[in-house]
């Protein structure tokens, strides 16, 4: 078993319990305590997992949906590898709408200067960045702001984009499983995503693999809505091999 299979089990195993031991894993993966050390602290690393003594926990058990700055200084080296690759995607000349989060911020501060586009966001960090920026037209999403992701989400945000059609819509997710699809843990901010997904043309996810089979409380979208998977090379092969088999292409940056 390759080291990302093992932490993708651990971390698998650690949100279905609520907690995991270091020797108990050591025994059922068959390798030294210290081999689950070193996976336990990358985890961590990633945000994924908190150590403790003996053991660690999911950061879901610390804190119920991790805020827009904490995600914003996880994993950045690899959200901007990401949004690198999903940069090959965005048409110039089109219409591209921008989901809110760390690594679709990411994508926002890769953007050309001398790009002409049009934006659609809910995200109010990406309308400040672009805001002024002279080859691209700007829509803000209104509703209500949550601040843990900066969005604007609800009625209001779903309405307006009711009435549009965008070529492309980058959309970011906390959990990502074959069996479920894309999910979050707000049902204001499933419904944005549902009405943006909905929108457009073709439906990019830029996700890193921390979130692979993550299952939170609401379902947006089913994985054949989507055309395109963009997240890392820590994800395991027959984790994204269940991913195509339910619709999207998957590309590792």
């Amino acid at each position: 078993m390759y080291a990302t299979e093992r932490q993708q089990r651990i971390l698998a195993e650690a949100r279905a319990a609520g907690r995991v031991e270091v020797a108990s894993l050591a025994e059922t993966l068959a390798v030294t305590p210290e081999t689950i050390r070193r996976d336990l602290t990358a985890l961590e690393q990633r945000g994924s997992l908190r150590r403790v003594h003996g053991g660690a926990i999911p950061v879901e058990r610390l804190e119920a949906e991790p805020t827009l700055a904490s995600r914003s200084a996880t994993r950045m080296d690899v959200k901007r590898r990401i949004a690198s690759r999903v940069l090959e995607e965005i048409p110039a000349g089109g219409t591209v709408l921008l989901d809110a989060g760390s690594t679709t911020q990411a994508l926002v501060d890769l953007l050309p200067v001398d790009i002409d586009l049009t934006v659609i966001t809910n995200s109010i960090p990406a309308a400040a960045s672009l805001a002024g920026r002279p080859g691209i037209t700007l829509y803000v999403l209104g509703g209500r702001v949550r601040g843990v992701t900066a969005a604007a989400v609800g009625e209001w945000a779903a309405a307006a984009l009711a009435g549009v059609v965008v070529d492309v819509a980058v959309i970011g997710t906390n959990g990502i499983s074959a069996s479920r699809g894309l999910t979050t843990p707000d049902q204001a901010e499933a419904e944005a995503k549902r009405a943006m997904v909905t929108a457009a043309r073709r439906v990019v996810v830029a996700t890193d693999s921390s979130k692979a089979g993550d299952d939170h409380l609401h379902r947006f979208a089913d994985l054949e809505e989507v055309d395109l998977v963009v997240t890392d090379i820590d994800l395991a092969d027959d984790v994204a091999e269940e991913l195509r088999a339910a619709g999207p292409e998957v590309v590792t940056a």
